[in-house]
Order: C-alpha cells, then structure tokens, then sequence
C-alpha cells in the first residue's frame, strides 16, 4: 500500500469535510471592515462571544470605517465589551484605523492592492495583530491567498500525526497552502451545497455578503478549508474529547486518539 503524503491526506480531509457539509459560509460579514473587527473581536474568545460585540456596535450604528474612527475609545470599549480584553481590542482597532489613515489615506481599496507578502510585514508590525489575525484579514476581508492556521487545526493535524500541534505557525501554514495548491482548487466547485448531513454548527453560517464575495480559486479553498476546520473541531475534535465516532474524519484517522494532559 502506497503511502499517503502529509499534502495528500490534507486534501482527503478536505473532499471528505465538504462531501459532507458543503459551504460553511465563512466569514459572515456584510463588510470587509466588518470582518477586520471581528477579526480583533475574535481573539482569546468565542465568536458567540464576539456576535454580541457585534451586535451591540450594529444597533449603536458603529461597524463602518469612519463611525470606529469618531467614535471616542471609552465608548468604544463598551460597545464591544461582551469579547472581553475589551480595552485592548478597543485600542488595537484604533491603532489599525490611524496605520490605514496614515498609510493608505483610509482607504481599504489601497491597502488590499498591495502585494501580499507586503501587506502582511505591515499588519504584522501592529501592535495586536499575530500570525493568524493578520492571515484572518488578508484572507476573509482582502481575498489574499493565505491560509489561517487556529487551534482547531493544529489538533486535528496533530492527531491524526501529520505534523504536531507544537510546530511552529509558518510550518503549519507552509504545509496548508503546499497541500491546498491551485491545482487542486480548480477541482472542486463551491456552487452544489445540497448536502443532505446536518451542518455543524461551529461554523456554518447563513450565506452573506462577505461569504459569497467572488475570490479567487484558491482563497475560496482556504476559506471554506479553514471553516470546515472550525466545524470539525468545535463539534468532534474538542481539546477534552475526541468523538471520532461521530466524526467524518474517521475514515483518515490513521491510530486511536490520545488526549494529552492538560499543562
């Protein structure tokens, strides 16, 4: 028997998540700048967590680029404090908002245009903005070709012994785009989403205008790669339990999952 390598059996984790669910539509959002602040919003909660936030800003009628702008930061602050780390989000969407003013005269248009590699060196220089928040951006809200790696995925990779949770984050992302080529995202088409298994409910969303934005081949298989991912672990590949049963992952589980110790 063929050995299968690490890139393929992340492509047969995809065409076995997508048999079964279809489109999680991922990001929802009705902006690209709504997707920005859920981006911040997101970190170190759950998106549960970060729909109140948002919901909160939507009924004050301060989710655009120019009402966070106005907005004075102490009420900022508590608009989104259902996220919690309110304060520092709070000052982290500031911050990104002046490095927008000051570099691209506010304008996204002009900040998404530049080269990814690029854009990427500039958010990652902000104060708040890691590996994963920056990819979220670039990904989700500028269709850049880059794939986001959370904890969700890093588990699952690491249990089914592709590459081990504690590798390093531009390891795992190397090996996820090497897997999710553009040849392999010119075969599948994201428009069939009559799939007849239940949703999970970690990640699927009803479409929206950020969801069904035209991307690119490519970033669309990241997109939905990356929220199929979130439904998997959210619902089966839980950092306590691991209900492989259950799972549609079963079939590439290569050995019975072993929860580690807690540190």
């Amino acid at each position: 028997m063929v050995k299968r390598s690490r890139e393929g059996q992340i492509r047969d984790f995809f065409a076995t998540l997508y048999r079964a669910w279809g489109r999680q539509h991922w990001w929802p959002a009705d902006s690209r700048f709504e997707v920005i602040v859920g981006a911040f919003l997101t970190q170190n909660t759950a998106w549960t967590n970060v729909e109140l936030a948002l919901a909160n800003l939507r009924a004050a009628g301060v989710l655009t680029l120019s009402t966070v702008r106005d907005v004075p930061t102490a009420d900022l602050e508590q608009l989104i404090r259902p996220s919690g780390y309110f304060r520092q989000k709070a000052q982290r969407l500031k911050t990104f908002i002046a490095y927008l003013d000051q570099k691209y005269d506010g304008s996204l248009e002009k900040m998404f245009a530049q080269p990814t590699s690029q854009l990427r060196a500039e958010l990652l220089s902000l104060n708040g903005i890691g590996p994963e928040t920056a990819d979220s951006i670039l990904l989700y809200a500028g269709n850049h070709e880059v794939f986001v790696v959370d904890a969700y995925a890093r588990r699952i990779l690491d249990r089914h012994l592709i590459i081990p949770e504690s590798a390093k984050y531009e390891d795992v992302r190397a090996l996820m785009e090497r897997a999710l080529s553009s040849d392999f995202a010119a075969q599948f088409a994201t428009g069939d989403d009559h799939h007849t298994r239940p949703k999970p409910s970690g990640a699927h969303h009803h479409p929206s205008t950020m969801s069904t934005a035209p991307r690119s081949a490519r970033a669309q298989l990241f997109n939905e790669m990356h929220g199929l991912i979130v439904g998997t672990g959210k619902n089966y590949c839980q950092s306590r339990r691991a209900l492989c049963e259950e799972c549609p992952l079963k079939v590439c589980l290569k050995a019975p999952v072993r929860i580690k110790a807690r540190q």
